[in-house]
């Protein structure tokens, strides 16, 4: 990109955030972060006032928020989110995917990684490490096979948003995401797993490692 890119970092740890800014600042050049820190409010506040080019989020904020409305929220800003976090368990990273992230970095990677990581997400593509993409594939079953946009509907659904909010997430009218939730009923009532209310919902999408 022509001009220097322009990062909110989401870090509750302040000696990880300084890690990761100087990383940034040897990579790109003298900059200061948009935002830093572990308030996720502020950083959409910081993104409407100054814009930004990604958004580097770790999924554990201690700030008593679901990850996964952490990433509804922030998705909501049209930043990619790339994920830094310890929180490397196959559900978790299927589920950050599922809800929209464009990659995952975990905590031990080396430094070249999340550059990697970073670049990929100023470009607009995905990022997979080799350790998450492991992670991912290490337990597939599922009940029924869903499509990409009934997965995520299923988690966004499950995980407490309205389908409203579902909806705008999605990027799809409100009709279309209750179409989507519908859709995935219908096959697990075909595989003898009715799913008639929310909770059925958010235990199946748990039971499937689609949420932690």
């Amino acid at each position: 990109m022509d001009t220097q890119p322009r990062f909110v970092i989401l870090e509750d740890h302040p000696l990880v955030r300084e890690a990761l800014t100087l990383r940034l600042v040897l990579h790109f050049g003298d900059m200061a972060p948009v935002y830093s820190g572990a308030d996720i409010d502020a950083a959409v506040v910081a993104i409407e006032q100054s814009g930004a080019d990604c958004i580097i989020l770790d999924l554990d904020l201690n700030d008593n928020r679901s990850p996964l409305l952490n990433i509804a929220t922030l998705s909501d800003t049209g930043v990619p989110i790339l994920i830094v976090s310890a929180l490397g368990d196959s559900t978790t990273i299927r589920s950050a995917f599922t809800a929209g992230v464009t990659g995952f970095v975990s905590k031990s990677a080396e430094p070249a990684e999340l550059v990697s990581a970073v670049e990929a997400a100023l470009r607009g593509e995905k990022y997979t490490s080799a350790e998450a993409a492991a992670a991912m594939l290490a337990d597939t079953s599922s009940l029924v096979e869903l499509s990409d946009q009934e997965r995520r509907a299923m988690v966004l659904y499950a995980s407490g948003l309205k389908m409203r909010s579902v909806a705008r997430h999605m990027g799809v009218s409100e009709s279309t995401a209750r179409e989507y939730i519908r859709r995935l009923r219908a096959k697990y009532d075909k595989a003898g797993a009715p799913l008639p209310s929310k909770t059925e919902l958010y235990r199946m999408a748990q039971r499937e490692g689609l949420l932690p």
